[in-house]
């Protein structure tokens, strides 16, 4: 791993503010209005949120946020979908910090050079890493959420490919671990549905509504088949309606890390997990078949019990 490099914020400034204290009030605006939006709040063990621009998904993202406890967490794995070129497997990061208009934050060195050990995982190099916004669009709320221990956590950056079943097996097991110790938190990047003749994806059913209503029907599918932690059913759900989730594999890969649990750690130790959506929303409300619009969701994975 390199042994002293930043990951410049590459998408601050024009998908995100760039300015840290305009910033640090839009991120603290969203989090007290989810706040008061919704007075339940969960310990979460794992997020998932939206990694679109703020002016769109900023809001949603802050539902999933708001849930974290950042007291006893000492990593932050992040896992993203890789945008930008082919990835079958999975690709870690070789840079030491990531900046963010905040602060830097510090890269797990030692755990990622342990992931790397093991013969699954690939580097990415300078432009790959540059380019990608999956990864870049959740350090900000990071960093605000664990601004009062910035010195105290490390985050391991993980880029998700298109894992087959195997895979996803594999790299399930190898994570189970890190997803079942409580100092450690998940967050999984991911948008849903885009719809639009601009992203080749088009269907509608005029019995469900309005298009838009279509999509919203279609994307909770989606979310409830996620919140039963059943990843055989979310892939029969993605084949029967190839339904545009960008972060369908890194969503996977979180079920099958759940699944996978099972197998790998002692039924004593095992946590009960619990996965909820907690909010969902579209950039544009779909009318006619020249628009087009994304879909964002949050969702919290606790423990129970």
């Amino acid at each position: 791993m390199s042994s002293n490099s930043i990951r410049e914020a590459s998408h601050a400034g024009s998908w995100y503010e760039s300015d840290g204290k305009h910033l640090d009030q839009q991120l603290s605006t969203w989090l007290v209005d989810a706040n008061n939006t919704s007075n339940t709040k969960c310990k979460a063990r794992a997020i998932i949120a939206p990694h679109a621009g703020y002016n769109y998904s900023g809001p949603t993202a802050a539902f999933a946020y708001k849930n974290i406890d950042p007291t006893d967490i000492d990593r932050v794995f992040l896992l993203g979908p890789s945008h930008h070129y082919s990835l079958d497997n999975c690709a870690l990061t070789n840079h030491t910090q990531y900046q963010t208009p905040l602060y830097n934050i510090q890269i797990d060195t030692q755990t990622s050079t342990d992931l790397y050990r093991t013969g699954l995982f690939s580097i990415m190099d300078q432009q790959q890493d540059s380019d990608e916004h999956s990864l870049e669009m959740h350090l900000p709320y990071i960093a605000k959420v664990f601004e009062r221990k910035r010195k105290d956590f490390r985050l391991i950056p993980i880029l998700v490919g298109s894992l087959d079943s195997s895979k996803l097996e594999k790299y399930g097991q190898l994570l189970a671990p890190y997803l079942c110790d409580p100092k450690n938190l998940f967050v999984i990047s991911s948008d849903f549905c885009h719809w639009g003749r601009r992203f080749s994806y088009q269907p509608h059913n005029p019995a469900d509504g309005e298009i838009w209503q279509f999509i919203e029907k279609l994307d909770h599918q989606g979310m409830e088949l996620i919140e039963k932690l059943t990843l055989s059913d979310f892939h029969k759900y993605l084949r029967s309606t190839d339904n545009t989730i960008c972060g369908r594999y890194p969503i996977s890969l979180l079920l099958a890390t759940i699944e996978q649990s099972k197998k790998v750690i002692p039924s004593s130790q095992l946590p009960k997990f619990l996965m909820q959506f907690v909010k969902y929303a579209q950039s544009n409300r779909v009318k006619k078949s020249n628009d087009s619009s994304v879909s964002y969701a949050s969702a919290v994975l606790t423990v129970i019990g």
